[in-house]
């Protein structure tokens, strides 16, 4: 078995796309020109047929990583048998100056800039470049261009790669030996298109203004409470996962990547989810970013010009979502087909959306104190009526839930309490403008009068008295840990006695350990999945609200521990091995990661007698 721990991986970007590399410096995963493009780099899903751009040392003994403090700039120190190189990886980005409105911060120059250090003794090798375009499915062509750089062609697309040291060519491929002695370097430069030059000459300036563009950014963290390094870390995770051009958040870098192994649960999450991009947008907000969040409302103005009536569930970066399509030719991560491009969740009906919006909508215009830009104001009453319009419309029915089940439709709680909460928040946006510019007072009345009742049928449809707990829908007897994310959106009292019960229901049946399932149902997919990383940090949310402070915080800081070395997340976690499953890094848990340690501090605050503050 060849395919490294998913936990190796380290990610740099440029908030257009990412690029991942593993501990011993080999770039296995690349889109370009956005994260929902076609990959140019893709060991990472078959180590065989997949590109990569590789780094091979000779007599390689140990490695050790970091990112410069503050930005999102990766150091690998790599030893061997005769000496230590240090490895300095980052895609070149310089701030706008002054920073716009709207649209975005930085210039992005669309490279990958990858510099090699002698520190000390003597180290020798080679870099190999091995792009495959369209994800592996057209021929790369290799040729020598007069300047010394190489140009690749593939599927309707190109790539430039120039080193400080010579390239020769392969079939598709191109090598270049070194061999450096202390305080030598040695410079790569992969530039996306065959217009101009690849940069060598810009390096250090690249590198100069991309730290300066980080460490600006982190700079504006508002946060300033416990664990901040780990929530700036996957603050800066959560920007790589912005794509500046438009404003959206993608829901993770990655596609393909499994969810259990073996199984067939292998997703392409380079896509705008509404409840991912929402929830996303509160973390930012929690930190000060409230631009970010602005650009999420700018992506939602351009993507739906309905401004709400056509609310999708996902959506791509531009244009339409494109067709699940099965990419037979790669053998995927360990061998675990298939892997999928694009996304079948696109048509399915999931009515928590508008209470998402609606959520990321409140957050956003309390951080401003209700005085948005004219662009957000301007249409803020057709959004409020056209989203509330259709929980109103939809309350009874079924559909497929926050886990996007494939098999027949339910009145899944967690939808129900998502169009409460949606309501709720319809209602406090309209408030905050007494001269009811936003809904009329009857309109407002009637979205409390639904709001009741909506409330009062989950509560009552979604307990299970011979469980002792709230299910995942009405008359199951299924456990679903998407009920605590209810919770935390004050859908449920936390401190109810019935809430304590199904904490703990759930941690019966779906705990393992500090982890925990989404659910244990059949679902119809091959293979057992992983624990979902996010819903352990619900259950931290959860013993936060109902006072168990001290289990919380202990429980927050296990399950930090079990990021990768630089503070990375993927989407789940196998509860035998510990090994990270799934797409890499996910929002989702980022953002949880970030939500959470803020609850912990303002809940510690809360706590205080008078004589501690």
């Amino acid at each position: 078995m060849t395919d490294r721990p998913i936990a190796d991986y380290a990610v740099i970007g440029d908030t257009c796309t990412t690029a991942l590399i593993a501990r011993d410096g080999s770039l296995d995963w690349l889109c370009w020109p956005r994260h929902d493009g076609p990959a140019v780099f893709l060991a990472l899903l078959d180590r065989d047929a997949g590109g990569a751009c590789r780094l091979v040392l000779d007599g390689l003994t140990g490695t050790e990583r970091r990112y410069r403090p503050g930005t999102n700039i990766l150091e690998t120190i790599l030893t061997t048998r005769t000496g230590r190189v240090a490895l300095i990886d980052f895609m070149p980005i310089a701030r706008h100056e002054p920073v716009p409105e709207e649209g975005p911060d930085g210039h992005p120059e669309g490279r990958v800039v990858r510099r090699l250090v002698c520190e000390s003794g003597t180290v020798s090798g080679h870099w190999r470049v091995r792009p495959t375009f369209d994800y592996a499915r057209a021929a790369t062509e290799a040729t020598g261009q007069a300047d010394g750089s190489i140009l690749f062609r593939g599927g309707g697309d190109a790539m430039q790669a120039a080193a400080s040291i010579p390239l020769t060519v392969g079939e598709g491929a191109a090598e270049g030996g070194f061999a450096l002695s202390d305080g030598e370097r040695v410079d790569l430069v992969l530039a996306h298109g065959a217009e101009g030059a690849a940069g060598l000459d810009r390096v250090e300036a690249w590198l100069s203004a991309t730290e300066d563009y980080w460490c600006e950014w982190s700079g504006r963290c508002t946060y300033r409470g416990p664990y901040h390094e780990t929530v700036l870390r996957s603050a800066l995770t959560l920007k790589l996962l912005t794509h500046a051009p438009s404003g959206g958040i993608v829901a993770a870098a990655t596609m393909g990547l499994p969810e259990a192994v073996p199984g067939n649960r292998n997703y392409d999450y380079r896509y705008v989810w509404m409840r991912d991009a929402s929830f996303t947008v509160t973390a930012f907000v929690n930190l000060g970013y409230d631009r970010e969040a602005a650009e999420f409302l700018r992506f939602m103005r351009d993507a739906d010009p309905s401004r709400g009536r056509h609310l999708q569930l996902m959506y791509a970066l531009g244009g339409p979502m494109p067709e699940e399509t099965l990419l037979d030719h790669l053998r995927g991560w360990r061998g675990t087909r298939p892997v999928r491009l694009g996304n079948a969740a696109s048509d399915q009906r999931q009515f928590d959306i508008y209470g998402e919006l609606l959520v990321a909508l409140h957050h956003y215009l309390e951080a401003v104190a209700f005085d948005p830009p004219v662009k957000v104001n301007d249409h803020l009453p057709e959004v409020l009526a056209h989203l509330a319009g259709h929980i109103m419309d939809v309350r009874h029915e079924p559909d497929h839930g926050i886990w996007e089940l494939r098999g027949p439709m339910r009145q899944i709680l967690h939808t129900k309490a998502m169009l409460w909460v949606g309501l709720d928040c319809a209602v406090q946006i309209a408030r905050s403008d007494s001269s009811h510019r936003l809904a009329a007072p009857d309109q407002i009345a009637r979205w409390e009068r639904e709001a009741e009742s909506i409330r009062a049928e989950y509560h009552a449809e979604g307990w299970n008295a011979d469980l002792g707990a709230y299910t995942m829908d009405y008359g199951s007897t299924d456990l679903d840990a998407a009920v605590l994310r209810a919770v935390l959106f004050r859908a449920f009292d936390g401190h109810a006695p019935r809430v304590a019960a199904t904490l703990d229901r759930v941690g019966e049946q779906l705990g393992a350990g500090d982890l925990l399932y989404r659910y244990r149902l059949d679902d119809g997919l091959e293979g057992q999945e992983a624990t979902f990383t996010a819903c352990a940090f619900w259950r931290v949310g959860c013993l936060a609200i109902a006072g168990r402070q001290d289990e919380a915080t202990a429980l927050f800081e296990r399950l930090v521990a079990r990021g990768n070395d630089l503070g990375l997340f993927a989407e789940e976690i196998d509860a035998e091995t510990g090994e990270q499953r799934g797409n890499v890094p996910q929002g989702f848990t980022h953002m949880a990661i970030i939500n959470h340690a803020v609850r912990l501090a303002q809940t510690q605050v809360t706590e205080r007698s008078p004589a501690d503050t």
